[in-house]
């Protein structure tokens, strides 16, 4: 199996990426997930200067490659984002837009679980006029449901362990290009067998 580590940007993408589902889905994928997932604890952390420890931490375990999981948050374009963060030691950057939460919009079916409503699609959850946090707010206050909260890291816990939220599913929405790209890429590392 080719061994992955990850370096992300907060406890959200944490979560998701120590997910049971998220696991098995690598596991289908000939991926072995190295632990621990590191949490930059912030995307301002994600800097050249800052990831070097955290690089040496992955490659002492002697991981094929590394993968990093940010957030666009109010940068122009994923190229400003992996430029920022990039050398040639991360070559694997990939950028929620416009942030993580929009993956859950993106997974119709945790959605409508979480909603309790079986005919509920977000169309472009990159697209929200706001950031997706906001947007997952609105919808439980337009339909009258009890809203995400104010955590991010516990609604993640949330979806992830009792909606069904996978990348898997989130990458088939039509309109959610970065964990499609996400997805698609970690499918061609497993197939892969070069080390770093």
């Amino acid at each position: 199996m080719v061994k992955i580590g990850f370096i992300v940007e907060g406890d959200t993408e944490k979560i998701i990426i120590e997910s049971a589902a998220f696991n098995a889905w690598l596991t289908a994928q000939n991926i072995s997930l190295c632990h621990p997932v590191i949490d930059a604890k912030g995307g301002g952390n994600l800097l050249p200067q800052n990831i070097g420890a955290m690089i040496s931490t992955l490659r002492s375990k002697q991981v094929d490659y590394i993968v990093i999981l940010t957030d666009l948050e109010d940068e122009a374009s994923p190229a400003v984002v992996r430029s920022r963060i990039g050398s040639a030691d991360t070559p694997h950057i990939f950028v929620a837009v416009k942030a993580i939460e929009a993956w859950f919009l993106a997974d119709t079916l945790a959605l409508q679980k979480w909603l309790g409503i079986n005919d509920i699609v977000e169309d472009k959850p990159e697209e929200t006029i706001g950031k997706p946090w906001d947007r997952l707010k609105e919808l439980a206050q337009h339909h009258q449901k009890p809203g995400p909260g104010g955590s991010k890291p516990n609604f993640a816990k949330k979806m992830t362990k009792h909606f069904g939220f996978t990348t898997a599913t989130a990458a088939q929405h039509p309109h959610c290009p970065s964990v499609k790209e996400f997805c698609d890429s970690l499918i061609v590392l497993g197939q892969q067998q070069v080390q770093l």
